[in-house]
């Protein structure tokens, strides 16, 4: 018997080859650029000695970098501590159907529409007690609040902006979730008797847990590489309370102009991203499957 095959088209390739140059000229050779200032000491333009891994050790020593990266861990674990249940709240607030779902659904998405550079701004203005109605609000309550002077208001103002924000993105999805649960769920729960608390802990949540975990990796990741709404707001101060890291690393690039050090600390930052999102999946993942198992049993 004789075995006939099919030949294989390798004109094929030509149609994801726009894709290939795109992604070539967008990520890898600029990443490839910075793994090269990486181990550089870019003396002048024509002028560059090798240098090794002596900026990775620079920066990993550098107590700068430390406060910077402890400051981002902070904040990036206040915005999920906070913007998750509040989405999450959000999401079962909103009405499921009819005209008012798609009048809150625009309603809510608003924020999101808003660029970050004007983010910053509104609130920069939002605080100031000379025309802002938050600044001008709490100094009538007597309330000492300045966003330029004390390191706490500044945080806080910081955080609550992001809040602000994004929390509708956390709200949006939970709600899509909500409402990919079928009816017949609810209506067991309601043959059973069940409390509206056991309905949200044992049917909604468990049914949610995948576009939370979306939700989660998101803010997350935002949330680690924010820049442009503190940079506007406070420019990083007072001192260095809203510097995170990726002003830090701006500040080595642009404000110094150290590429050798700012390529190798944005290598590192990168590799944190990564490692941290790595980590924060997979314990999600394990408890989405010890709640499975345990519900099995």
């Amino acid at each position: 018997m004789s075995v006939t095959t099919k030949p294989v088209n390798q004109k094929a390739w030509f149609l994801i080859l726009p894709v290939l140059i795109c992604v070539a000229f967008s990520a890898i050779m600029p990443l490839m650029t910075v793994v090269n200032y990486s181990v550089q000491d870019i003396i002048s333009p024509t002028q560059q000695v090798f240098v090794g891994t002596e900026w990775f050790s620079a920066i990993m020593r550098d107590e700068e970098l430390h406060g910077a990266l402890l400051r981002q861990l902070t904040f990036s674990m206040a915005v999920l501590a906070v913007e998750l249940p509040l989405g999450i709240m959000l999401a079962l607030a909103m009405p499921s159907q009819g005209w008012k779902s798609s009048a809150v659904l625009v309603i809510v998405s608003l924020s999101l529409l808003i660029p970050w550079n004007v983010v910053g701004t509104i609130w920069q203005i939002f605080g100031r007690a000379d025309i802002g109605l938050l600044g001008a609000g709490l100094k009538w309550l007597g309330v000492d609040y300045s966003y330029t002077g004390n390191a706490v208001d500044a945080w806080v103002t910081v955080l609550v902006m992001d809040v602000w924000h994004w929390t509708p993105l956390v709200g949006l999805l939970g709600y899509a979730g909500l409402r990919s649960i079928p009816d017949a769920y609810y209506q067991a729960a309601s043959i059973d008797g069940a409390s509206k608390a056991a309905v949200f802990w044992y049917v909604q949540l468990p049914k949610m847990r995948g576009v939370l975990m979306i939700a989660v990796l998101l803010r997350f990741m935002d949330s680690f590489m924010i820049y442009t709404e503190p940079f506007v707001l406070t420019g990083g101060g007072p001192g260095n309370a809203t510097t995170f890291l990726s002003q830090f690393l701006t500040q080595k690039a642009v404000g110094q102009f150290d590429l050798g050090p700012a390529a190798a600390f944005s290598l590192i930052y990168f590799l944190i991203i990564l490692l941290l999102c790595f980590i924060l999946y997979n314990w999600m993942q394990r408890v989405g499957t010890q709640e499975k198992e345990g519900g099995h049993e």
